[in-house]
């Protein structure tokens, strides 16, 4: 099965966005939590979300998966800024529990100079304050680009942090197509190496979602800038190849290319035909 999306607007609620992804031809999403740039999340209309639920439902879903403000930064040198990093996630995984069982992703951080080896500590400290037995919500590190002084460029880095919390049935990971060929990991050619290198180091029963985006860089440059399917330095042979791999069936696939709704409409219809397309040569 396949469950494709896009990252959505949440301004307009839960039950707006299910029925524009509809429209869009997915079965899946990712949505912020907030203003991408911090800030109050908005209050939420519990009629709304029931509604959601129910669609979500009745359409076959798959997990969806929230996403935190850009500006949480769990390592930060600040330690107001530490302080904030802490309440947000804390309120957003408890804001999840109206919707249950689904993805919260959040950027580890940047260590702004501090050590990679500190900014973990911290980021698993952040972790380790906010996770609770009773949630219901996997919290997923998402694989960086590594530009600058960024956390989690490499899947040791991922697995470091993963190592030092304390709640380990409570995390997974995101892997962001875009941010691992900037990072250095050539899903183009090697797409079942860099699964088994994910596998031997984080282990890919902790690989709960796909960001599934080309990338305007050649691989290994660090810098982090998405583009549209097909249309960047990836290709669609390629990332076909990362929605039809069978270790990676039943995940959802998120689209973060730089499009409006038109255009994911297009590249989730293009990217379901090379699913299907592929489905039959692996049953021949």
């Amino acid at each position: 099965m396949l469950y494709i999306g896009n990252h959505t607007s949440s301004s307009k609620g839960y039950e707006a966005m299910a029925k524009q992804m509809i429209k869009n031809g997915g079965n899946t999403f990712a949505f912020f939590t907030r203003n991408p740039r911090g800030g109050k999340a908005k209050d939420i209309d519990p009629a709304d979300v029931e509604k959601f639920r129910i669609l979500i439902r009745e359409q076959g879903f798959g997990k969806l998966v929230a996403h935190a403000p850009y500006t949480l930064n769990a390592c930060a040198a600040k330690e107001n800024l530490r302080v904030f990093a802490k309440e947000t996630m804390a309120e957003d995984l408890n804001r999840m529990e109206l919707i249950p069982g689904n993805y919260y992703n959040f950027h580890p951080g940047s260590h702004v100079g501090q050590g990679t080896q500190i900014g973990i500590e911290k980021i698993a400290d952040v972790l380790n304050t906010v996770l609770t037995n009773e949630q219901s919500t996997t919290v997923l590190l998402e694989t960086m680009a590594g530009k600058g002084s960024e956390v989690g460029g490499t899947f040791e880095e991922i697995k470091e942090i993963l190592d030092l919390v304390e709640k380990k049935d409570k995390m997974g990971v995101c892997l962001d197509t875009c941010h691992v060929w900037d990072g250095g990991y050539d899903i183009a050619d090697h797409l079942d190496e860099v699964l088994e290198e994910f596998d031997r180091v984080i282990g890919l029963k902790r690989l709960k979602a796909i960001h599934l985006n080309d990338s305007q860089n050649e691989m290994g440059s660090h810098k982090d800038r998405h583009a549209r399917i097909g249309e960047g330095k990836i290709g669609l042979k390629a990332l076909a190849r990362v929605v039809c791999h069978p270790a990676l069936e039943g995940i959802p696939f998120i689209l973060e290319t730089p499009n409006d709704d038109d255009g994911w409409t297009a590249e989730i219809a293009l990217l379901k035909d090379q699913y299907a397309a592929g489905l039959e040569k692996r049953n021949l």
